[in-house]
């Protein structure tokens, strides 16, 4: 582990197993976990041969977490100068969750900078909650519920969440790993970041994507539904959409093998870029 400063020198926690890799992949994690998500990825990357590099986003892990600067565009600032101090090109940059939508900030806001592929995995975007003119995602008063929980019971929050993440049968131990990871989160990371789910709109990050896509998103997610993944695929040129049949939001481990397998050959097919 290395601790990068960034803005107002702030550390984020990034770890890089294997640099020298033959190629890139920047693994970022979502609401309210960590780096740790991708255990089960980052062996199986680094086996494979390329460099795997995963953070903590502010707030989380074992990041700085400051009072403030839980905001998409300050959450992809950061993925940019850890980029930049580890001196990446031509990387593919995967999202999960919220960290795919902060993935999607990054691809608008530094012009997809050293991206040469994007993967999407079970996205929060372009909008976690429901308005007017968006009628998908999440009410905002389950939003809500989310951040009052956040702010006077973070245990059981982190409790249920770690049971609403998987769809097919798995043991007790590896939901409590997540919530494990949940509660190794700041409680000032946990609310500022669930009110920046709540509250940003990614419509014109969608728009902004110029690299060779894949989408990958559970018809049984709870979370975030799959209809957001359908909202991606219809908008994000070039994109291509992997469904799981038998998995909810916890992409990454609910059909792990399967999962893996399409990841990895994601990673390897020629899409021209």
């Amino acid at each position: 582990m290395m601790l990068i400063p960034v803005k107002n020198n702030v550390k984020i926690a990034v770890y890089d197993p294997n640099p020298q890799g033959r190629e890139a992949v920047v693994l970022v994690h979502g609401w309210p976990l960590a780096a740790k998500m991708f255990e089960y990825q980052e062996r199986r990357l680094v086996n494979g041969g390329y460099r795997v590099v995963t953070l903590d986003l502010r707030g989380f892990g074992r990041s700085d977490a400051p009072g403030w600067g839980y905001t998409y565009d300050s959450m992809a600032d950061d993925l940019y100068r850890v980029v930049c101090r580890m001196n990446l090109r031509r990387f593919t940059l995967a999202g999960f969750s919220m960290g795919g939508a902060v993935a999607l900030r990054y691809m608008r806001r530094f012009q997809g900078y050293g991206v040469k592929k994007l993967a999407l995995l079970s996205a929060a975007a372009p909008r976690f909650t429901q308005t007017a003119d968006f009628p998908y995602g999440q009410p905002i008063a389950q939003a809500d519920d989310l951040i009052w929980q956040a702010k006077t019971d973070r245990a059981q929050l982190a409790q249920d969440f770690s049971r609403m993440l998987l769809y097919s049968p798995h043991s007790e131990a590896i939901q409590d790993w997540f919530r494990d990871i949940a509660l190794e989160a700041s409680g000032i990371g946990t609310v500022n970041a669930a009110i920046s789910l709540r509250d940003e709109d990614g419509r014109e990050d969608l728009q902004c994507v110029r690299v060779p896509t894949g989408i990958f998103h559970g018809r049984q997610d709870r979370v975030v539904p799959f209809v957001l993944a359908e909202i991606q695929h219809e908008t994000i040129a070039h994109s291509q959409l992997y469904p799981f049949e038998k998995s909810g939001h916890g992409i990454v481990y609910d059909e792990l093998d399967l999962f893996n397998r399409r990841f990895l050959e994601f990673l390897r097919e020629d899409h021209g870029g």
